[in-house]
């Protein structure tokens, strides 16, 4: 689903588009990355594997994934990317995800894009809740979400696969009045 040409992304020098096919060299050159990875559920062992992503990107249901990349406006290169998966039309809900380049960690941008980011999408999607799930040992992600108001809720135990093996997450969710 399309949902945004270019918008403001809460950091200086960084805007949010669409994320397209044209994207999806660079997407994968970092997401391939044993450091980007080991605290996540990707498991991805070709550009291929992203192929399924950009086809639901393209669906019109109000269900479908939501991904946005995350632009440097100096060089135009994606260093990023931040959306919503799970998304329950119904429920007014959705799952936010994001991931950097590593040369943009420690920057406080996955910070800021995505407490924009989940700002937006309670006024442009009308959410009610948006939570975020977390391998128990991605400290840094659990940070960013604690820092954009995200309020833990607990552990989901053996709740996503990752690599093969069943894995604990933990459950933070921020309510469009918090």
């Amino acid at each position: 689903m399309k949902i945004l040409s270019a918008s403001p992304s809460g950091y200086p020098g960084l805007s949010l588009r669409q994320l397209e096919r044209s994207d999806m060299p660079f997407w994968y050159a970092y997401l391939s990355n044993h450091d980007v990875v080991r605290h996540t559920s990707w498991n991805l062992q070709s550009e291929n594997d992203l192929l399924p992503m950009f086809d639901a990107l393209d669906s019109e249901l109000p269900t479908s994934i939501r991904r946005l990349a995350i632009i440097s406006d100096l060089s135009g290169e994606l260093i990023g990317t931040i959306g919503f998966r799970t998304v329950s039309d119904v429920n007014r809900t959705a799952e936010i995800a994001y991931d950097l380049a590593p040369d943009y960690w420690g920057k406080g941008i996955a910070s800021a894009v995505c407490s924009a980011v989940t700002q937006w999408s309670f006024s442009a999607f009308g959410f009610v809740r948006v939570q975020g799930t977390v391998l128990e040992t991605n400290v840094s992600s659990a940070r960013v979400l604690q820092k954009c108001r995200y309020r833990h809720e607990g552990l989901l135990r053996s709740f996503r696969m990752v690599r093969g093996i069943p894995g604990n997450f933990q459950l933070y969710a921020r309510l469009n009045d918090d």
